[in-house]
């Protein structure tokens, strides 16, 4: 009995919002964050979907309105809510308020191991990558 209510609890975790309820979701990583996102007029919903640990409220923050606007083609004005579930205010009402697709459209990184970075941990080795935008 109590697995069941379980189950049907976990199952409920990336379940929108009264006001997004039906809405399919959009889903979306933004450095290293992943998001269902849904949007309905002028306010957008970003549920964060992966584990980590400690995030911070800043961060995660930012990569929401980031994955709204991408969902969207909005501005997003203001976040709010908390680290696992952020409701954006957008701003699509003045016309050219979109945001261009281009604009949206994930960067390419050039990424290479830092060298004495590796920690060797149980099935295999961790190591620290250092990433910069490709021109």
């Amino acid at each position: 009995m109590f697995f069941l209510i379980g189950v049907a609890g976990l199952a409920a975790c990336n379940t929108g919002g009264p006001h997004f309820r039906g809405l399919p979701a959009t889903v979306v990583t933004v450095e290293g964050s992943t998001f269902a996102v849904r949007v309905r007029g002028e306010l957008a919903e970003a549920i964060r979907t992966n584990s980590q640990y400690a995030p911070r409220l800043g961060p995660i923050r930012a990569r929401a309105a980031q994955a709204m606007a991408q969902v969207s083609g909005c501005p997003v004005i203001e976040v709010r809510g908390d680290q696992a579930q952020a409701l954006g205010i957008l701003d699509c009402g003045a016309p050219g308020r979109r945001i261009p697709p281009e604009a949206n459209a994930p960067l390419a990184y050039d990424c290479v191991p830092v060298r004495g970075s590796e920690i060797r941990e149980l099935g295999g080795v961790r190591v620290e990558i250092d990433c910069e935008p490709s021109l």
